[in-house]
C-alpha cells in the first residue's frame, strides 16, 4: 500500500510498474488520480520482494516493495526525484519516541519502516550515484586508459558500499533488500569493469582496441560471482551474466556472426549457471536468437528450455516472442513476389535462387533513397559477376515517374515496382516495412541471411556482402543442436 500527497501537482495521477517477468518488456502499471488535495491511495499487487518504479508524468523513481509494505509518499509535483520522502504508516515517528519505543514496535510496524527506510535509501542512491556525472562510466570516465579506469571503478564501489553500510547501520533494512542493494553495487563493478573494452573501442573512434593486461579479467573466476541466488532481483546481475556469455562464448573463438554463436551461447549458460537466474539466462539468449540467430535452431532451443523451465513460468513468453520474430528471422522463407520490371518482364524471388539476393525497397520521391542511388551503382559495379543480384522494389504510385528515373540515370540491377499501395501494398505488408529505404539480404537457398544489412552507402556493405556469400549453406550445415539436460 502506497498512499501519500503530491503538493503542487502537474498532472493527475501516480502509478507503479511494476515488471513481473524478466523476460516480458510489457510492465504491469497500477495508477490512481489523485483526488482534488493532491492526495492518493495506491495498492499494488506484488508476491515477494519486487523492484519497480514509482510514475509520475514523466518523472520515474526507483521503488522496493514486499508483501506488508505500507508507506507513506509525499513529493512536489514540480520535482519529484529531488522532494521523494517516504515514511511508514502506522509507527510512532520523532527521534524520542523512536528511540522509546524502537524495542516496542510490533513485527508489522518494524517491517514498515524497513519498507520506508529502503525508498529513502534508493532516492539518496540515485541521487548520489545516479544523477553524479562523476560516477558513470559515460561519457568521460570510459576514455581513461586500463590503470585509471580500475581506480575510477574501484573509488566508485567503496564510496557506494560505505554508503550502504552506513544507511545499513543506522536504520534498518529488511535482507531481501540489503542483498538487492549489495548487489547493484556488486554488478555494476563487475559489469563495467567487463564492458570495458568493448564500449572503450567503440566510443573512442580515435584510438585502436585496448590490450588489457593479463590478469585483467581474473575478477571472472571469483567464487560466487556467477551464482549468487541472493542478486535475483537485481537486474544489474541479469546484465552482467548475459555479458559474460557473450564474452565467454567470444573468448572460445566464437563470433556473433558465427551460425552456431547463440547454440553456444546457450549450452555455456546451462553449463555455468544455476538454479533460476539460470532460467532466466537461457531465456534472454533465446530473445537474442529469435532476433539474431538460425529459426531453426531457436525452434530446438525453444523446446529444450522447457527442461529448464518445469513450472512453466517463462516458456509461454517465450512462444509468443518466438512467434512474432520467427517469419523474419536467418533461415525463414523470404516471401516470394511477382512484379512487373522497368522492362516489362515478369520477376519472381525464386527466379535468383542459387545466388545471393540484395533487396532494396525504395521510392523516387524519399530524400535518403535517392541519396543511396550513387552508392548502390558504384557497390553494383563492385560485384560485377559476382554470384549475386541487386533487386530493388520501388514503392512508388506514379509509374510513370518511376520508369522515367530508371531510365534516365540507367539504373543497374533488377527494378520492379508494387503496383497500387506504395507501403500499403501486399508486398510492403510481406515483408512488414514501416518505411523506406529498407534492406534485406537473402541467402542462395531463398532464405533471410540478413533483415537490417548495411545500408548501400555504408563503406561496410562491401565486406558484409563478402562474407555472406555460401553462408546459408553454412548455417544449414551448422544446424544440429545437441539438447543440454539439467
Amino acid at each position: 500500500m502506497l498512499s501519500g500527497r503530491v503538493s503542487g501537482p502537474t498532472t493527475d495521477s501516480v502509478a507503479v510498474s511494476v515488471r513481473e517477468n524478466p523476460l516480458d518488456p510489457k510492465e504491469k502499471l497500477f495508477r490512481v488520480p489523485l483526488n482534488d488535495k493532491g492526495e492518493f491511495k495506491l495498492l499494488v499487487s506484488v508476491v515477494g520482494p519486487t523492484k519497480a518504479d514509482l510514475v509520475y508524468g514523466d518523472d520515474v523513481a526507483p521503488l522496493f516493495l514486499d508483501p506488508g509494505t505500507d508507506i507513506d509518499v509525499r513529493f512536489k509535483g514540480s520535482d519529484m526525484s529531488g522532494t521523494l520522502k517516504f515514511k511508514p504508516n502506522d509507527v510512532p515517528s520523532g527521534f524520542a519516541t523512536k528511540l522509546r519505543n524502537r524495542a516496542n514496535l510490533t513485527d508489522e510496524q518494524r517491517h514498515r519502516q524497513q519498507a520506508a527506510n529502503a525508498n529513502n535509501y534508493l532516492v539518496e542512491a540515485d541521487a548520489q550515484f545516479v544523477e553524479n556525472d562523476g560516477f558513470q562510466v559515460l561519457p568521460d570516465n570510459i576514455q581513461l586508459y586500463e590503470a585509471p579506469f580500475l581506480s575510477f571503478l574501484e573509488y566508485r564501489r567503496k564510496h557506494q558500499f560505505e554508503f550502504l553500510e552506513d544507511h545499513a547501520a543506522r536504520q534498518s533494512f529488511t535482507q531481501d533488500f540489503y542483498n538487492y542493494a549489495h548487489a547493484e553495487v556488486v554488478y555494476a563493478y563487475a559489469n563495467d569493469k567487463l564492458t570495458y573494452q568493448d564500449l572503450r573501442e567503440q566510443v573512442v573512434n580515435t584510438e585502436g582496441r585496448l590490450k588489457m593486461a593479463p590478469d585483467y579479467y581474473n575478477f571472472l573466476r571469483e567464487p560466487g560471482l556467477l551464482n549468487e541466488p541472493t542478486a535475483v532481483q537485481s537486474e544489474l546481475y541479469h546484465e552482467f551474466l548475459i555479458n559474460y556469455i557473450h564474452f565467454a562464448v567470444a573468448q572460445d573463438k566464437h563470433q556473433r556472426s558465427d551460425p552456431d554463436f547463440y547454440p553456444a551461447s546457450y549450452a555455456l549458460a546451462s553449463k555455468k549457471l544455476n538454479g533460476s537466474i539460470r532460467t532466466i539466462i537461457l531465456g534472454r539468449v533465446l530473445q537474442e536468437a529469435f532476433r539474431f540467430g538460425h529459426v531453426k535452431q531457436s525452434a530446438a532451443m525453444l523446446t529444450d528450455f522447457r527442461n529448464y523451465d518445469p513450472k512453466n513460468q517463462y516458456y509461454p513468453t517465450l512462444q509468443t516472442d518466438f512467434n512474432r520474430h520467427k517469419s523474419f528471422a536467418i533461415g525463414a522463407p523470404a516471401p516470394d513476389f511477382k512484379l512487373a520490371s522497368a522492362t516489362g518482364d515478369t520477376v519472381h524471388l525464386h527466379d535468383f535462387v542459387g545466388k545471393l539476393v540484395y533487396i532494396n525497397f525504395w521510392k523516387t520521391t524519399n530524400g535518403l533513397c535517392l541519396r543511396d542511388l550513387a552508392y548502390a551503382q558504384e557497390l553494383m559495379r563492385k560485384f560485377e559477376g559476382k554470384n549475386i543480384t541487386f533487386v530493388n522494389i520501388a514503392l512508388d504510385e506514379n509509374e510513370q515517374a518511376w520508369r522515367s528515373l530508371v531510365t534516365i540515370k540507367k539504373l543497374p540491377g533488377v527494378q520492379v515496382r508494387a503496383s497500387g499501395g506504395g507501403l500499403r501494398s501486399a508486398i510492403a505488408k510481406e515483408y512488414a516495412l514501416q518505411e523506406v529505404p529498407t534492406y534485406f539480404l537473402v541467402g542462395e537457398d531463398g532464405t533471410f541471411l540478413n533483415t537490417k544489412p548495411k545500408r548501400l552507402s555504408s563503406r561496410a556493405a562491401v565486406d558484409e556482402i563478402n562474407q555472406s556469400f555460401g553462408k546459408a549453406s553454412t548455417y544449414t550445415s551448422a544446424i544440429e543442436f545437441a539438447p543440454t539436460k539439467k
